[in-house]
């Protein structure tokens, strides 16, 4: 294992940590590559395809009667689109995305802060998370999502001032950016830099072989038709046009502080936030990291 993927594997141990379901899964797909490596292939795209926890965890934590949710059939399953039941009139939309194994509920403190701030905040939950249908993604389909969803308001006739993204869902922004998406500001909150190195994470985790692991990489790349590398910050900054914030925490477990720097050095004119303590999870709701998002979406 390399230094950069060691580094990365620490960095990302605090997100499978250790359950009965992983230690359950772990013999599964060992035996699977052993008995039938083809199908422990299958099965390992499978379960790298599956949000951890459940979503089924995480419903009573959605967004309360404040809220109304509308269902968007989308490819084979569909995406939840959350608004405020009371809506400014003419006030400009902002799109707030999850990450791989978030919902809704967890963007609620920076929805606050956006309609503090005289925008509409609008909660995209993400196929196969929170109450959308489906049991798989990844992040080519959270890419796609974020361009249709984002299509589909503006035919309606809004307004996107900005697109606020977190984890999976940051890295998901920055791609779908990168190839012409109509809106003015994007915020990538705690960015991971590399799926080809979370796949080998994944695969350190399971105990998989790096024959499994490389197969299950080409697999994901035929089906999405996208080579892992070109979903990296020195693939996508370069034609990222907009004013772009990024907030990392130097003390994030999942995705590391210097994949935060990598694409701020990526995208040209990028500014970083850096917090302190917070970890992957906080800043979500973190006053000073509200208030930050907030006024750069608000400036001109």
């Amino acid at each position: 294992m390399t230094t950069a993927t060691s580094a990365a594997s620490n960095a990302a141990s605090n997100y499978y940590g250790a359950s009965p379901l992983i230690r359950t899964l772990r013999l599964g797909l060992g035996a699977s590559e052993r008995l039938w490596p083809t199908l422990g292939v299958r099965a390992a795209y499978r379960v790298f395809g599956t949000p951890l926890p459940p979503k089924w965890l995480n419903r009573s934590q959605g967004p309360d009667n404040h809220w109304r949710r509308d269902e968007w059939s989308y490819e084979n399953t569909s995406i939840g689109v959350y608004t405020p039941v009371v809506v400014p009139m003419d006030a400009p939309q902002v799109l707030l995305v999850h990450g791989w194994g978030g919902h809704a509920g967890q963007l609620l403190p920076l929805a606050k802060a956006v309609a503090a701030s005289g925008f509409t905040p609008v909660l995209v939950e993400m196929p196969a998370h929170g109450r959308s249908a489906g049991t798989v993604s990844n992040l080519p389909q959270f890419a796609r999502a974020i361009d249709y969803v984002t299509a589909r308001l503006i035919q309606r006739g809004e307004t996107i001032k900005a697109v606020v993204a977190h984890s999976l869902g940051a890295n998901a922004l920055a791609y779908a950016a990168s190839r012409g998406l109509p809106v003015e500001r994007l915020v990538l909150m705690a960015p991971p830099a590399s799926p080809h190195e979370f796949t080998r994470y994944f695969a350190q985790v399971f105990g998989l072989s790096e024959r499994t692991r490389a197969a299950m990489q080409r697999l994901i790349e035929a089906r999405e038709a996208i080579l892992m590398p070109l979903l990296e910050p020195a693939a996508v900054g370069p034609r990222i046009v907009q004013p772009t914030l990024v907030v990392h925490d130097r003390e994030d477990r999942v995705n590391r502080f210097e994949d935060g720097v990598a694409y701020r050095d990526a995208i040209p004119g990028a500014r970083l936030v850096a917090t302190q303590g917070l970890g992957h999870r906080r800043i979500l709701k973190e006053a000073a990291v509200l208030q930050a998002v907030a006024a750069f979406i608000t400036q001109p």
